[in-house]
């Protein structure tokens, strides 16, 4: 990583350089984005629509499963690996809501099922906690009908290196402390203010992903963005489902050894 890159990416971390940033990027034309305007996607995307908030509670407590429901949403579900937290059942019973909440780990198949299809997906704060952020895309990808609605911590672009990544688990003290957010406001990243740590689970900070890692991901997953509303360390992104772009299909055992057959015959198969 380069000096330039790392001096970059300190200025942006002070309140001084990032507000220069956003400044700069809005005179530019760029779409500057806000965690505070994730209420008002939902309130434009929910009415008249099914809505599933995906990873609802960590410090919100179902806000914006509740405010897709006053937004006039059909039926909304809020999903979680904890929870329902008590203010989240608090408010339920407070509004006497019909907020359906699921307790269940989003990329296995069961808590899939469970969720059923929804035409607005709401995930944010989420896809950085997964050790393998792909496979949250693909079940978003299973679930959205109509609107996916997504908001991840990034780290700024690297310039000549598109598509890169930084996963932090295992990275010394000293180069988690270019990726300690505590200058912006963040109290506390779990596996960047501390080494990583198993036992936390999702709970630690996995992947650094640059803009341009997010949106082929996204798009490789069977989206095409719409929108990005863009920040120094965080993307915006909404998103239409479209013909999923990558796929593979498991053989029969009649099919297989077709296929083995075919790739011995053109002498392809050879170690890497």
């Amino acid at each position: 990583m380069s000096l330039l890159y790392r001096l970059k990416v300190r200025v942006l971390k002070t309140p001084r350089g990032n507000l220069w940033w956003r400044k700069r990027s809005a005179r530019h034309g760029a779409p500057v984005g806000a965690y505070a305007d994730l209420a008002d996607y939902v309130r434009r995307y929910a009415p008249g629509n099914s809505f599933v908030d995906i990873g609802c509670m960590w410090g919100v407590n179902g806000e914006f499963s509740f405010i897709a429901e006053e937004a006039g949403a059909s039926a909304v579900k809020g999903v979680d690996v904890f929870g329902p937290t008590p203010e989240f059942e608090a408010k339920r019973q407070e509004r006497k809501s019909a907020v359906e909440f699921v307790l269940g780990d989003c990329i296995q198949p069961e808590t899939i099922a469970r969720i059923g299809p929804a035409d607005v997906v709401l995930c944010a704060g989420v896809l950085y906690h997964l050790p393998a952020p792909y496979d949250l895309l693909v079940a978003l990808r299973q679930i959205c009908r109509k609107t996916l609605i997504l908001r991840t911590s990034t780290i700024p672009e690297i310039a000549g290196l598109p598509n890169a990544a930084v996963f932090f688990p295992m990275l010394t003290a000293e180069h988690r402390k270019l990726w300690n957010l505590s200058s912006l406001g963040l109290l506390h990243q779990e596996g960047i203010s501390n080494a990583f740590n198993p036992e936390q689970g999702y709970g630690n900070w996995f992947w650094g992903l640059t803009p341009s890692a997010l949106r082929s991901m996204v798009e490789t997953a069977g989206f095409r963005v719409e929108q990005v509303a863009t920040e120094a360390f965080a993307q915006t992104l909404i998103c239409t489902p479209v013909d999923t772009v990558f796929h593979h299909d498991l053989p029969n055992a009649t099919q297989a050894q077709k296929l083995a057959a075919e790739i011995s015959a053109s002498g392809i198969a050879r170690p890497a």
